[in-house]
C-alpha cells in the first residue's frame, strides 16, 4: 500500500487545516537502520556515507514521517573525553565516563563539533541526508540533552549521589554539557536538519520529580530555548514514566513529546495534548519486537483510539528505539496500520478495525 502524500506535504497539509492521508507514523527504528541497508553498525562509526546511506535506505524502504540520524547516546560524550565499547555491530556503549572524581571536572573539554571523535562523521552524514531527502520528508538530528550527557560525564552512580551530596557540583556538569550541546547542536543546524532531543536520564524512573526540577529542567530549558531561536520547532523523547513532569515539558514551549510504552497516552493527551504534539508509546520489546503481526496492528490501533484526538497532533511511534532485530514485517505493519485507518480517524472506524484481524498467524 503506497502513501499518496509525502511526509512533507501531509505535514504541511496539517498544519494548514487541510486534509491528508493517513496519520504521521515513526517507527522509530535506531540501529536496526543497519539491517535495511546491509552493513555493519559499526560502519556508523567511520563512515558518514554508510550511516546516511542506511537513513535513507530506511526512509525509502518503510515511506516513515522523519529521516533521522542517531547511531548511540553517548557521541558528545565521547568527544568529552569518554571511553567506549565498540562492536562489530551491536550499538555503542558507555565503557568508562569522561571523569572518574569530580576533582576533575577542570579537564572535560569543550568540544569542537568538526574535529572531535565521531562528531564530524555525524555532522556530514546529516549534510548528505538532507540533501537528498529534504524535499520528501523531515530530516532530524536526536541529539542527547546537557542532563543526560552530564551524567555520562562522570557515571550515572556517581551523579546520583552528586545530587544529594554535592549540588553545586552537578550544576557545573550540567553547565559544561550544555554548553557542548549547544556547540554540536549549532553544527547540527548548520547542515539543515532538525532537531530532537533525548534526555532519558530525566525520567521519573531515573530521578525524582524534584531532582529533574533542580538539575535537569533549567539547562534543558536553555537549551530548548537555544533550538527554538534558530529553528521553528523541537521535539524530545524521554524513556520510563514521566506522568509527574508532564507539565515542566509543555512550559519549556517543546512542540512535540515523545513518550515510552509505561507512560498512558489517553492520560498524557489529556494533560498536556491541547499544548504539544503527543506521540510514541507503542511497545518496542514486547509488541514490535516479539509480538505477531495482528500483535502489532492491534497495538497501534489502540494507541491511536487513545491520542488522536489530541487538540495540537498526535502521531504513531514506538515508545522507544527500537530493538536492532525487530522484525522488518513488524515494522511493515506498523507502517500499513497508519495506512488502513487513513484519514479522517473515528471512534466507529477503530472499534470495526478493532473488531477484525487482518493477518493469519
Amino acid at each position: 500500500m503506497k502513501d499518496k502524500m509525502t511526509p512533507l506535504q501531509r505535514a504541511r497539509a496539517k498544519a494548514n487545516g487541510e486534509p491528508v492521508d493517513r496519520l504521521p507514523c515513526n517507527p522509530n527504528l535506531s540501529n536496526g537502520i543497519a539491517r535495511i541497508s546491509g552493513c555493519k553498525i559499526s560502519d556508523f562509526n567511520k563512515d558518514p556515507r554508510a550511516l546516511a546511506d542506511a537513513v535513507i535506505a530506511t526512509y525509502r524502504r518503510f515511506g516513515a514521517d522523519g529521516a533521522k540520524v542517531f547511531t548511540d547516546l553517548f557521541l558528545l560524550s565521547e568527544a568529552m573525553g569518554a571511553k567506549m565499547k565498540m562492536p562489530d555491530d551491536d550499538t555503542v556503549d558507555l565503557l568508562e565516563p569522561a571523569i572518574n572524581d569530580i576533582s576533575e571536572i577542570d579537564k572535560i573539554p569543550l568540544i569542537d563539533p568538526y574535529n572531535d571523535a565521531r562528531l564530524p562523521i555525524h555532522l556530514k552524514a546529516m549534510e548528505y541526508v538532507h540533501e537528498e531527502l529534504k524535499d520528501e520528508v523531515p530530516c532530524t538530528a536526536l541529539i542527547v540533552g546537557p542532563f543526560t550527557n552530564a551524567c555520562f560525564i562522570i557515571g550515572v552512580e556517581k551523579m546520583t549521589k552528586l545530587m544529594i551530596k554535592d549540588p553545586e557540583s552537578v550544576h557545573k556538569l550540567c553547565e559544561i554539557s550544555l554548553e557542548n550541546c549547544i556547540r554540536f547542536t549549532d553544527a547540527a543546524i548548520k547542515t539543515g536538519v532538525g532537531i530532537s532531543i533525548a534526555e532519558p536520564m530525566a525520567s521519573c524512573t531515573v530521578i525524582s520529580p524534584k531532582h529533574f526540577r533542580e538539575y535537569c529542567a533549567p539547562y534543558l530549558s536553555k537549551y530548548v530555548d537555544f533550538i527554538k531561536s534558530k529553528l521553528n520547532g523541537v521535539s524530545i523523547h524521554i524513556c520510563g514514566q514521566t506522568k509527574a513532569i508532564w507539565t515542566d515539558i509543555a512550559d519549556m514551549g517543546i512542540n512535540a513529546f515523545s513518550i515510552d510504552d509505561i507512560a498512558d497516552m489517553e492520560d498524557c493527551v489529556n494533560t498536556i495534548g491541547d499544548r504539544m504534539v503527543v506521540t510514541g508509546n507503542v511497545d518496542p520489546s514486547a509488541v514490535m519486537y516479539a509480538g505477531t503481526k495482528e500483535e502489532v496492528r492491534k497495538a497501534v490501533i489502540k494507541s491511536v483510539q487513545q491520542g488522536y484526538k489530541a487538540k495540537k497532533g498526535y502521531g504513531i511511534m514506538s515508545g522507544c528505539g527500537l530493538p536492532v532485530e525487530t522484525p522488518i514485517e513488524n515494522i511493515d505493519v506498523m507502517m500499513d496500520t497508519a495506512r488502513e485507518i487513513g484519514w479522517p480517524v473515528t471512534d466507529e472506524k477503530l472499534e470495526y478495525l478493532l473488531s477484525i484481524n487482518k493477518y493469519e498467524e
